[in-house]
C-alpha cells in the first residue's frame, strides 16, 4: 500500500522512556524497531489489535527481533503502538519480553490518557 502522504508517528513520554532506558542495555534498539516505525509509517497495519480497550482504540502490539540477544522475535521487544486516525500513529510503549511478560490494558489506557490530555 503507498501513501503519499506517509503516516505521522509520535513517541509518548512512556515510549521515549522506556526506549532510552532499553538502549543502555541493548545498543542495536534504535537500529532493531526502525524497520516497525517505517512500516508504520508506510500505512502497514502490523502486529496483533489488542482487546479489552473498546472500540475506539485501535491499539496493535507488534514483536520486534532484539539483535542483541540471539532469541528471535520470541525473545525480542514489544511495540504498543495507537491508530490514532487513520494518518496518525502513537507509539504507546516498547518492552523487552525478557523484562516483562505482557502489559495490561490498564497500563495501556493510563499511557493513552496522558498523550490526551
Amino acid at each position: 500500500m503507498n501513501n503519499i502522504n506517509s503516516i505521522s508517528i509520535r513517541f509518548s513520554p512512556e515510549f521515549e522512556k522506556q526506549l532510552y532506558k532499553l538502549s543502555k542495555r541493548y545498543r542495536k534498539i534504535r537500529d532493531d524497531i526502525e524497520p516497525t516505525i517505517l512500516q508504520l509509517q508506510q500505512g502497514e497495519i502490523i502486529g496483533d489489535r489488542l482487546i479489552g480497550l473498546g472500540e475506539e482504540y485501535q491499539v496493535y502490539k507488534v514483536r520486534v527481533k532484539n539483535s542483541n540477544i540471539q532469541k528471535g522475535k520470541s525473545g525480542g521487544y514489544r511495540l504498543v503502538y495507537y491508530l490514532q486516525t487513520a494518518t496518525s500513529i502513537i507509539l504507546l510503549t516498547v518492552y523487552s519480553k525478557s523484562d516483562q511478560e505482557d502489559i495490561t490494558v490498564a497500563v495501556i489506557q493510563g499511557i493513552i490518557e496522558q498523550v490526551m490530555e
